[in-house]
């Protein structure tokens, strides 16, 4: 703060000057030189800055339709999954492209607004202030209110209603922007609804616990078809009518070291073997059970001299079937998939922080972050030689530190 400039005024003083008076000794006492300074627009009513004002006004126009219209998008856009060749197809492909390019348009608009604004109405200066230490007096605050008041009534923001209006819409619906996505990542998970492939909402569920309602659980694999292209009268078409997604597995299917990721199919939804249906709509249904975020189960058959080493965990010393195990794939240490078996060791494996399991110890945890086994699927074989679920997971899938009843 400079030494040379008086300091000591009353409140009688400093209520006597101007807001200008205040705003030149505000910036004497901050050390403040302003070496040049010049409005933007000396004469009034100058065409110029009318077009200046316009081209504001358009930016911040098209910064508040595109976010009324990701608002609009984000709340209504029909946003459902739909295969190839369902009807509604091209409306779902779009929806996150548009809400980029809306969200996007936004933020541009309105930061080109102010860039604009800045250039085009704030004063052009060149101000040299001295650094000072030290807290603020009553002198220091008043002019500091002094010179913000100066700021804006330089700015000519004040008297430009139009252009105030529309700023104020598009930082509020700029907010809202970047807020309404958030709350579909907000989530009750202790809402129970409808069960279903994705279990009922919490996160104690999943496909498997259809099991405890009765649903006859296979164990399938997925072998990847898609939609098939259709010719009719109609035209060219795709369609997935009578295209399974998911196929039933059998223990010979794996050979001895093997391991096969399955996932639960419900009776009524089997279209394999000699229950093949040309007819039948089951595609959505297998989908659905491969994206039930805990239903992947890694299915092992150990070698016979492996099997015989094996320590069953106890209560669940009938959880397998002869030589084979069924292990969620979900990690327990932070929900990755442990996508490796390594056949040599017995050891799964999870890529994400290498923590390592032991299939020979009830797939318990020997290196690596993760603190707890993972769960252990009872499956044994139907009376057509298919591998079934024989109950449901006795302790919750995923991760430790998700909510858990145990």
């Amino acid at each position: 703060m400079s030494n040379n400039v008086k300091k000591d005024y009353t409140d009688r003083e400093l209520a006597a000057m101007s807001n200008e008076e205040l705003a030149r000794l505000g910036t004497e006492l901050d050390g403040v030189t302003v070496a040049y300074r010049k409005d933007r627009w000396p004469i009034e009513n100058d065409p110029a800055e009318k077009r200046a004002a316009t081209g504001v006004a358009i930016w911040l126009a098209i910064s508040v339709v595109a976010a009324i219209a990701f608002l609009g998008i984000y709340i209504f856009w029909p946003w459902e999954f739909k295969m190839l060749g369902d009807e509604g197809h091209l409306l779902h492909t779009v929806y996150t492209p548009l809400l980029g390019l809306t969200s996007g348009l936004a933020i541009i608009s309105l930061g080109m607004a102010v860039v604009l604004y800045v250039k085009k109405f704030i004063p052009e200066e060149i101000s040299v202030q001295r650094r000072h230490d030290g807290p603020s007096e009553e002198i220091d605050r008043r002019t500091v209110t002094a010179l913000l008041n100066d700021a804006w009534s330089t700015s000519t923001l004040g008297r430009r209603t139009t252009i105030k209006g529309l700023l104020g819409a598009a930082g509020v619906l700029f907010g809202l922007v970047v807020i309404a996505p958030l709350g579909g990542a907000i989530k009750n998970p202790w809402r129970a609804r409808e069960m279903d492939y994705h279990g009922d909402g919490t996160l104690w569920t999943s496909g498997w616990t259809l099991q405890e309602q009765g649903v006859k659980l296979y164990l399938a694999r997925d072998i990847g078809t898609i939609a098939e292209k259709h010719t009719g009268e109609t035209g060219t078409h795709y369609t997935t009518q009578g295209i399974s997604r998911l196929v039933r597995v059998r223990p010979e299917d794996l050979a001895a070291g093997g391991m096969e990721t399955v996932f639960p199919l419900a009776e009524g939804d089997v279209n394999d073997g000699d229950r093949y249906d040309p007819e039948a709509v089951v595609y959505e249904n297998h989908m659905h059970s491969i994206h039930g975020p805990r239903n992947p189960v890694m299915l092992i058959r150990l070698r016979s001299a492996d099997a015989d080493s094996v320590i069953e965990r106890e209560g669940q010393e009938d959880f397998h079937y002869g030589d084979y195990y069924a292990f969620s794939k979900i990690c327990t240490h932070i929900g990755c998939p442990t996508s490796l078996y390594e056949a040599q060791t017995n050891r799964i494996l999870c890529p994400c922080h290498q923590s390592q399991f032991d299939a020979l110890q009830y797939g318990k945890p020997v290196f690596g972050p993760a603190a707890r086994a993972l769960p252990q699927l009872p499956v044994t074989v139907d009376e057509e030689g298919y591998f079934v679920a024989n109950g449901n997971f006795v302790e919750p899938i995923g991760a430790a530190f998700w909510e858990r009843k145990s």
